[in-house]
């Protein structure tokens, strides 16, 4: 046996890690053979690297070590035990920075013990608190500015609750993730130099008579085989005693493996851990040694505190390190969000993250568990991080995420993705946009470079639903008495959509401009299920304007109508969710 131990960085404050520590060289030790590796990570095959799988990775739950894992739904978790009374208060102390030992039986923070964390009694789980987008005059206000959202987070999670028998908090239901976790088959652009085409339907709103859906889809570009740039990835696992529940760390290992299992000979990974203190676990290391990667990741235990803050930073100072530009080069972060030691202002992180962007390493953030998961943590960092945010509540998930979704959630093709609509107040008397409460931008923000916003990977699909009301139709604000006369300049355009991006690499945006014509048509089965979803996920957050005589019938009806071949079934999935959702929402008194 032997022990490779590996120092850790002392993270006093973020603005010290991101000036001083990440500036930092880092000295990767010794790696062992460097021959093409792979196969099972049994505990014999792993001796020769130092490690050995961890109690805690379940091996028959595992995917396989040559292939991904069997498309198969892992049972809902059991519910959480009876949490005891928390400690009384104390004063808060830094914990010392411990060293990092990997032990050929596990991977942990030394002196920290293997349990779970207690937590908080009762639930602590943290959503952004977004009110519902209101209903806007088009005289007033004729422009809606967001940056585009490929995240479908909030769907994994809202599908846990409803599969637990319970409905989700409204604050954890965002509608335009639930809409976008599905494809909507829109036509592909031809080129990788113009990545995105515009999709516009405007059909009869099906729960608001007099009422217009206004439907807007982008279709990105999907990158070849040959065209997918080589990654340099570091992997950074929370292994606090947080984590230790079989919905997170155990599934976290599990999706690791199954990203694992795309990765190719030019492409480099590394693994930081952070508990009470952060430590490199593997240093970067070819693609093609997958087996010493699966000994990594299946030798980790957790234990501890969190300390996310120095993980983030070693993490950071560990892809800056290897930082290629012609690489894809981002942290992939797995956690509850539980951070509670060292630097946990959420606000003070984001703050951390803006500031790494810049150095060309991007942040993907998959979150885990629940009873304490930080949703709100979770979106600030990956929105500012310029990547992507999921959850993962299931090996399904983890698959579809990990390996059917791989190239949508890495390779990217556009960078700061914003969409302007621009309504013709002739045709538009009002218009509220569906979701989208969390990526607002203001109107001068579209022509401004300098604004973050969405980040668009490899064949993404983005849909964004707006119900409007034309002139003469059932307003929901009375007119203004002194309100500007109309004209009738342009009177065949219902609106204007204006699609601006980076290339990857690039500083200067790109624009997209295309019409929308006035005239209802017949909904396409795309619209009629993104326009179900949009309901779904209404009727959940209990959205004021979504009428009560749209119900969950209505609902599963509108779904039926539009299911089509459904070969993953995601959609047949979805249609139980509405079930379920029907079901819990009538034992409420």
């Amino acid at each position: 046996m032997r022990w490779l131990k590996v120092g850790l960085v002392s993270v006093m404050a973020l603005a010290t890690a991101a000036s001083g520590a990440v500036g930092q060289t880092l000295t990767p030790p010794p790696v062992g053979p460097t021959r093409a590796l792979d196969g099972e990570a049994t505990p014999a095959a792993c001796e020769q690297f130092g490690y050995r799988p961890s109690p805690e990775f379940d091996r028959d739950r595992s995917p396989a070590s040559t292939g991904a894992a069997p498309l198969v739904r892992a049972p809902p978790p059991p519910p959480p035990p009876p949490l005891s009374p928390p400690a009384p208060p104390r004063l808060q102390i830094r914990e010392p920075v411990q060293e990092m030992v990997i032990i050929p039986s596990r991977v942990g923070v030394s002196g920290a013990p293997a349990a779970p964390y207690p937590g908080p009694a009762g639930d602590t789980e943290r959503y952004p608190d977004a009110p519902t987008n209101a209903v806007v005059v088009t005289a007033e206000y004729p422009v809606s500015t967001l940056a585009i959202d490929v995240d479908t987070a909030s769907y994994a999670n809202v599908r846990r609750f409803l599969n637990e028998g319970t409905l989700p908090p409204r604050d954890a239901v965002r509608v335009e993730e639930l809409i976008n976790y599905f494809d909507y088959d829109y036509a592909r652009p031809p080129s990788r130099t113009e990545p995105f085409t515009v999709f516009t339907e405007v059909s009869d709103s099906p729960w608001a008579e007099g009422r217009q859906i206004l439907h807007v889809g982008l279709q990105g570009y999907e990158l070849d085989q040959r065209e997918r740039p080589a990654l340099n990835l570091v992997f950074l696992v929370d292994v606090s005693g947080s984590m230790s529940s079989p919905d997170k760390l155990p599934l976290a290992q599990q999706a690791l493996n199954t990203l694992i299992d795309q990765l190719r000979p030019q492409d480099r990974v590394g693994l930081v851990v952070y508990a009470g203190a952060a430590g490199a676990v593997l240093q970067p290391t070819p693609g093609d040694q997958r087996l010493r990667m699966r000994c990594a990741v299946n030798a980790l235990e957790a234990g501890g505190s969190t300390a996310g803050g120095e993980g983030l930073a070693l993490a950071y100072r560990m892809a800056e390190a290897n930082f290629d530009r012609d690489r894809v080069n981002r942290v992939v972060l797995l956690t509850d969000g539980d951070f509670n030691v060292g630097v946990t202002s959420d606000q003070r992180l984001e703050d951390f993250v803006a500031e790494r962007r810049e150095s060309g390493v991007y942040l993907s953030v998959y979150g885990f568990g629940r009873g304490n998961y930080n949703d709100t943590l979770m979106q600030a960092i990956s929105q500012t991080g310029n990547g992507t945010a999921g959850y993962i509540d299931s090996v399904t998930e983890a698959n579809r995420l990990f390996r059917d979704d791989f190239s949508g959630s890495i390779f990217p093709i556009g960078d700061d993705v914003k969409v302007q609509i621009e309504f013709n107040p002739a045709q538009v008397a009002e218009w509220r946009l569906i979701g989208y409460e969390t990526r607002l931008l203001n109107r001068e923000d579209f022509n401004n470079d300098e604004v973050d916003a969405g980040d668009a990977g490899s064949g993404a699909t983005v849909t964004a639903i707006y119900e409007i009301t034309p002139p003469g139709g059932p307003t929901q604000v009375d007119p203004l008495r002194y309100a500007p006369p109309m004209t009738g300049e342009r009177g065949g355009e219902l609106a204007f959509v204006r699609v601006r991006y980076k290339l990857p690499g690039e500083d200067d945006s790109r624009l997209i401009e295309q019409p929308v014509r006035a005239g209802v048509v017949a909904p396409s089965d795309s619209t009629r299920w993104a326009l179900a979803v949009a309901a779904f996920g209404q009727r959940l957050r209990g959205d004021p304007w979504l009428s009560d005589a749209f119900g969950w019938s209505q609902i599963q009806g509108l779904a039926h109508s539009a299911r089509g071949q459904d070969e993953d079934g995601l959609r047949r999935e979805f249609l139980d969710l509405v079930d379920r959702a029907s079901e819990l929402d009538r034992r409420i008194p």
